[in-house]
Order: C-alpha cells, then structure tokens, then sequence
C-alpha cells in the first residue's frame, strides 16, 4: 500500500492553541484533513505510540507522523509552498520565529495556559474548581501583551511584517480559545481587533469558528465576524 494515499487526519484537541495553529495552516494550505479528538489527559497508550512525548497535536500526513506544533507548520509550509506562510529574507523569517516563539512559550505560560486550566480544563476534566486569583493574574498579564502587539501593528500590515506569516495564525490560534471563553478585551486595542477581525474572517477559521465544548457554551460573540 501507498503510505501517500493515507487519509490526512490530525489528532487534536479543540481548545489547544498548539492544534489549533496546525489547523489554520493546513485549512489555509486547503490541506482536507479529518480531525480525531484526543482526550489527551486520560494518557491514551496510542498517543504515546504516534508521538513519543505524548503531546497533540500530531498530524499524519504522507504517510509521515508529523509532531510538535512549530514544526508541524514550518514543514507543511515547505511541503505545500502555496499560499506562502514565511517571508522571503532570513530576518524576516527570524521575526516570525521570534514572535512564534512569544506566542507559545511566553503569552501562553502568562495568559492561555492559566486561564484556560482554571476556566476550562479543570471543569472539562473534573480537576476541582478554578482558581480566581490565577485567573485574574492572567488577564493582567494579557494586558501587557495586548499592548505590545499594538505598538507592532501600528507600524505593520501583520505581526511579522508586510504580509501574513504563521506568526498570525500561532497568535490567532491562542486568541481564538481566550476569546471563546470571552477573556480577551478587545475594546483595549482597536487595531489588534481589527487585526483579528481580519484574519477570524478567512475561511481557514470556519471549522475553528464551529467549535463546540461540551459543558462550555463559547462566548455569544465567539463565531460573529464583525463582533457582534
């Protein structure tokens, strides 16, 4: 058997930023990919057995098991070079790797990873009750960094520069999931909303826009382009 002819199939989460940035790629390289949900937190043998580290995403493509989120997106944008994702200068590419980087190692230790274990994966996985004073301390923090990514688009088209990278789909992805449980304020930065706007408008967000959490309604906002 072809191993190429294999069925594209991504095992995932639905409120991890990390899946949901391959997501975005692959729905914008209009990569057709079934999704396998993983209930990562019960230890499932198989996922051990795709991925040695036990992390999601992992995404079988060409017969390849594919982990690790940035590497995920880098290969598929090497693999599938249309629509470009990446700059063409080595700074350019150095600043969304850089901003990459930001994104899912420092925002999501300060915002999306304690916010969303207090709001959501605590109940998801009935791991007690949140804890308001982490929370709190993460919508403190997004605050700073609301901030920052201002100053960047105040001077630029996108975060990275001129044209859309994967940097916009890493930082989409960690808004989409703050922003289904509404813990981003928007009315802070015009032009980071309208930033969002833009990139929330493109069909490679629609099946992200579906998402739907058993037992956590999104915000009323969540699937409306303009806001509501």
């Amino acid at each position: 058997m072809n191993t190429n002819t294999q069925t594209t199939r991504l095992y995932h989460t639905a409120l991890s930023p990390f899946c949901r940035k391959v997501r975005l790629v692959l729905a914008e390289k209009k990569i057709e990919v079934e999704l396998v949900e993983e209930r990562y937190w019960e230890n499932p043998p198989e996922l051990k057995r795709r991925n040695p580290a036990g992390k999601l995403p992992v995404l079988r493509y060409r017969g390849n098991m594919l982990s690790e989120s940035q590497a995920i997106i880098e290969y598929l944008d090497e693999a599938v070079p249309n629509p470009p994702l990446m700059p063409q200068t080595p700074l350019e590419r150095h600043e969304v790797r850089r901003l990459c980087a930001w994104f899912d190692d420092k925002f999501n230790a300060e915002v999306t990873q304690p916010i969303m274990i207090e709001r959501v994966w605590k109940k998801v996985t009935r791991a007690g009750y949140p804890d308001s004073r982490i929370v709190k301390d993460g919508l403190r923090a997004i605050k700073d960094h609301i901030d920052y990514l201002t100053t960047l688009l105040e001077t630029r088209r996108w975060l990275a520069g001129s044209t859309m990278s994967l940097a916009d789909f890493t930082a989409a992805a960690h808004f989409s999931c703050l922003d289904y449980i509404s813990d981003v304020d928007w009315d802070r930065s015009e032009i980071l909303r309208d930033w969002y706007a833009t990139i929330k408008s493109r069909p490679a967000f629609r099946s992200v826009l579906a998402d739907q959490v058993p037992g956590i309604h999104p915000a009323p906002h969540y699937a409306e382009l303009d806001f509501g």
